[in-house]
C-alpha cells in the first residue's frame, strides 16, 4: 500500500523537479541539503538562495530576446529589476551582474541607488525608471540623480502636476514617461487604477504640456495590469488597449520609442504550477508588433519590471514542528516555531500560497494537518496550498528522536518588508535567523549569515524601554 508521503507526492505530480529532490528521506532545495543547513543554524531560519536571481533574469531576457527574433522585432528589450520586491544589498548585488536596469518606487530608493553607485555596483549609464506617486523629497531625489549625469534617469508621470514639480528642481534636460491608468480586472473592487493618467488625457497633456517643452523630452509609455501577465482576455485586452496610445502618441510625438510593460510574470507557488514563460512572452511581443504594423509606427523598445519573478524563487523558511493538537475529530494542528503573520504576511493578508514541503521523513505515513503560528490571533495559521484545499505532513510519534521540519519555498519577494523585517512583530514574535547561501566558482554551496535572530534587547529598543 502506497501511503507514504514520498508516494503522495510522486503520485500526484512530476517529481523530482528542478529545485526539489530527495536524499535518504531528506529534502535538497537546489542541490543544497536542508537538514545540514538546519543543523547548523538552528530553526526558524530565512534562507536566500541568490544564484537563483541570476538564473531568472538570464532565463527571461533570453525568452524575449529570442520572441523579437521570431517576429524580426526591431526594437531592444530591457529588463529591470523592481527594487520594492527585495531591497536587500545582496539582492541587488546578485542582480546587477547581469547587466540589468533599476524601478524604483520611493524617496529612499534613490539613496539606495547612491549607495550602489559608491559601491561601484552600478553606473550612471543605467536606466533608472521612476514610478510611484511622488512627494517633494522624491522629486527632489529624482532631480538629484539627473542634474548629476544619470541621464538615462527617467521619472514617470504618475499625475499632471508631477511634471511642474520636477520642472521645479530639474535643471538639466530630461527623459520623462506617461503611466497609462489601466483599467481594472472586473471582478475588482474599483474600475480603473488609482497610479497613473487616463487614457483620454494623455493626448492632450502631450499637446499642451510637453510638445514645445525643451527640458523634457517624453520617451517612455508605461503600463502595469494589476493581475500580472495572464493569458486572458482581460490581458490581451488592456495591452492592446496600451499599445494603441502609444502608437497613437507616436504619431505625435518623434522621440517616444519605449514601451514599458511592466512586471506580472508569475512565480512557482505549487509542485503542480504550469505556466508557459515562453509562449506568453512570444505573444506579448507579437501582439505589440501586429499593433505597430496596424498603425505604421515603428516597434517600440521594450522594457520589463520584474519583481517577484526575479526575486521570489530564491527565498525559503524553516520551521520546527513542536507539537501537535488534536482539536476535535477532524483537526489536528501542527505548531510551529514561528509566526506566519509575521514571518509570511501575505499567507493571512491575502491568502497567499507558497510551496510547502517536509524537509525530513518522506518515507513515513502522511496524514491531513493544519500549521498553527505561535501569536495568539486566530488567523495565524496555514490550511490549504495552491492546488487543493488540504495540507498533508508526514506522521509524528511521541518519541521521535528528531523534530520534524518543514519548510516553504519561493518567499523571497516582498515578505521581508511587508513584514517588518527587524523591527516590531506581532506578539513580539522574533525575528528569525537569515542566512545566504550562494555558490563558490566551482559550483560548491557555502553559507554567510546575514542576520541574527532578533533579541528581546532589539525588541524592546524599539519601543522605548
Amino acid at each position: 500500500m502506497k501511503n507514504k508521503y514520498i508516494d503522495l507526492i510522486e503520485q500526484s505530480f512530476e517529481f523530482p523537479q528542478a529545485e526539489f529532490k530527495i536524499v535518504d528521506n531528506e529534502l535538497y532545495f537546489n542541490d543544497v541539503p536542508l537538514m545540514e543547513l538546519i543543523a547548523q543554524y538552528g530553526t526558524p531560519l530565512k534562507i536566500s538562495y541568490v544564484p537563483k536571481i541570476s538564473q531568472q533574469i538570464q532565463r527571461a531576457k533570453r525568452m524575449f530576446n529570442v520572441a523579437m527574433a521570431k517576429v524580426d522585432y526591431q526594437g531592444d528589450y530591457n529588463y529591470c529589476y523592481c527594487t520594492k520586491s527585495s531591497h536587500f544589498v545582496f539582492v541587488m548585488e546578485e542582480a546587477l551582474k547581469n547587466d540589468i536596469h533599476i524601478e524604483t518606487s520611493s524617496a529612499f530608493d534613490i539613496n539606495l541607488i547612491d549607495a550602489l553607485y559608491e559601491q561601484q555596483l552600478i553606473d550612471k549609464d543605467r536606466y533608472i525608471i521612476c514610478n510611484g506617486f511622488k512627494k517633494d523629497l522624491y522629486v527632489e531625489n529624482i532631480a538629484g540623480l539627473i542634474n548629476n549625469g544619470w541621464s538615462n534617469t527617467i521619472p514617470v508621470l504618475d499625475n499632471m502636476a508631477e511634471l511642474d514639480a520636477l520642472d521645479k528642481y530639474v535643471t538639466e534636460k530630461c527623459k520623462i514617461g506617461i503611466r497609462i491608468a489601466a483599467e481594472e480586472e472586473p471582478k475588482f473592487d474599483f474600475y480603473t487604477s488609482r497610479l497613473g493618467i487616463r487614457y483620454s488625457d494623455i493626448l492632450d497633456f502631450y499637446r499642451a504640456k510637453l510638445a514645445k517643452n525643451k527640458k523634457f523630452s517624453l520617451k517612455m509609455l508605461h503600463f502595469f495590469i494589476n493581475t500580472g501577465i495572464r493569458d486572458n482576455s482581460y490581458y490581451w485586452n488592456e495591452l492592446a488597449k496600451c499599445v494603441n496610445v502609444y502608437c497613437e502618441l507616436k504619431k505625435i510625438c518623434p522621440e517616444l520609442d519605449s514601451l514599458n510593460i511592466g512586471g506580472g510574470f508569475p512565480i512557482k507557488n505549487s509542485l503542480a504550477f504550469d505556466f508557459d514563460y515562453e509562449y506568453m512572452a512570444e505573444e506579448v511581443i507579437g501582439q505589440i508588433k501586429s499593433i505597430c504594423l496596424q498603425h505604421d509606427v515603428p516597434e517600440p523598445n521594450i522594457f520589463s519590471e520584474f519583481g517577484s519573478f526575479t526575486v521570489g524563487e530564491s527565498g525559503a523558511i524553516i520551521y520546527q514542528i513542536l507539537g501537535q493538537k488534536q482539536q476535535n475529530d477532524r483537526e489536528r494542528w501542527y505548531m510551529i516555531d514561528s509566526s506566519f503573520m509575521t514571518t509570511l504576511p501575505d499567507t493571512w493578508a491575502i491568502n497567499q500560497r507558497f510551496v510547502q514541503l517536509p524537509i525530513n521523513n518522506w518515507d513515513r505515513e502522511y496524514q491531513r494537518v493544519f500549521l498553527g503560528g505561535l501569536t495568539c490571533d486566530s488567523q495565524d495559521y496555514y490550511n490549504a496550498d495552491a492546488r487543493q484545499n488540504a495540507i498533508f505532513l508526514p506522521r509524528l510519534y511521541e518519541h521521535d528522536e528528531t523534530p520534524q521540519y518543514v519548510g516553504f519555498f519561493h518567499t523571497g519577494a516582498y515578505q521581508d518588508t511587508i513584514g517588518g523585517y527587524g523591527g516590531l512583530q506581532h506578539c513580539l514574535q522574533a525575528q528569525p535567523k537569515h542566512i545566504i547561501v550562494d555558490r563558490d566558482e566551482n559550483g560548491e554551496w557555502n553559507t554567510k549569515l546575514f542576520s541574527k535572530e532578533q533579541t528581546y534587547k532589539n525588541m524592546l529598543k524599539i519601543l522605548g524601554y
